[in-house]
């Protein structure tokens, strides 16, 4: 198995939305504001090479959209989605596999873009999209508080192009990957819970989405269920604690991944950096 880090540029959301009812004298330490407000935040995406499978996890805002929904969000930075893949020696078509953990636009934008400028389709010809029955439910008939966060135009061409199949009862169809289900962010966000060797690597998505987010109060505004997300966040944080698993970050700006421990003020980072710095070899 291969692991690589795919990022796919930054984007700007308000620092309030992100770090909810935390002062913003605290937040504004860990990752500061512009003069909007608004703090800088990865796209980071995974792909995973697993015997005959090439699996990518999530794929970013994508670029389709128009300059005026681009223009709420300052896309900055060179890298993207495609360019990403093709620096680790692979093209679009090799992709067999893509898990979408859920189906907010900065997660789901990548997976689907034109063709000649009129007819949406996959962006990976031959891979099979995945995602589960309540989440999709739940996506394609949106509740007003979260129903911007998920467009049509992402999500409905997977299944009309036949590529798009459900995990059922959580059975994993990666013999190396299993997921953790949580609900307080959007309903049945899906975290892969990847075995490497002897190691447990945790994609995080939106459950932590940076390792700011840690202390179990500094929980987005835009969770759906806050005292669920804080729950949620407690268990994984102490199983992390307890295996030494690596957590990897999608919207940390500066670091992919961190191994937390437990301290008296509750479990906190114990090192961060980049993934390869927590892979044995």
């Amino acid at each position: 198995m291969n692991i690589h880090i795919i990022d796919t540029g930054f984007f700007k959301l308000d620092g309030g939305a992100m770090f909810g009812v935390v002062p913003k004298s605290l937040w504004n330490k860990q990752n500061p504001a512009d003069e909007k407000n608004l703090c800088s935040w990865a796209m980071r995406c995974l792909l995973i090479e697993d015997g005959e499978k090439l699996i990518l996890i999530d794929t970013g805002m994508g670029d389709k959209q128009d300059a005026k929904f681009f223009g709420h969000y300052d896309l900055h930075g060179d890298a993207t989605l495609i360019s990403s893949i093709q620096k680790k020696g692979f093209a679009p078509g090799d992709i067999t596999d893509v898990l979408l953990t859920h189906l907010h636009f900065d997660h789901v934008g990548g997976a689907v873009r034109f063709q000649d400028q009129a007819r949406l389709v996959p962006t990976f010809p031959n891979a099979t999209y995945w995602s589960n029955e309540a989440h999709w439910e739940w996506a394609v008939n949106p509740n007003p508080r979260e129903k911007a966060s998920f467009l049509k135009e992402n999500i409905l061409p997977l299944q009309e192009s036949g590529q798009l199949k459900f995990i059922q009862d959580n059975v994993s169809p990666f013999g190396s990957m299993d997921f953790l289900y949580v609900n307080g962010h959007t309903e049945q966000m899906m975290l892969p819970v990847i075995t490497y060797k002897d190691q447990k690597i945790i994609y995080v998505a939106d459950l932590l989405p940076s390792s700011f987010h840690i202390p179990l109060p500094w929980i987005m505004s835009y969770d759906m269920r806050p005292l669920q997300t804080m729950d949620e966040k407690q268990a994984l944080l102490q199983d992390a604690a307890d295996g030494n698993h690596i957590l990897i970050f999608e919207h940390d700006p500066i670091y992919e991944a961190a191994i937390v421990e437990q301290t008296e003020k509750g479990i906190r980072i114990k090192e961060r950096g980049k993934l390869s710095d927590f892979i044995r070899s």
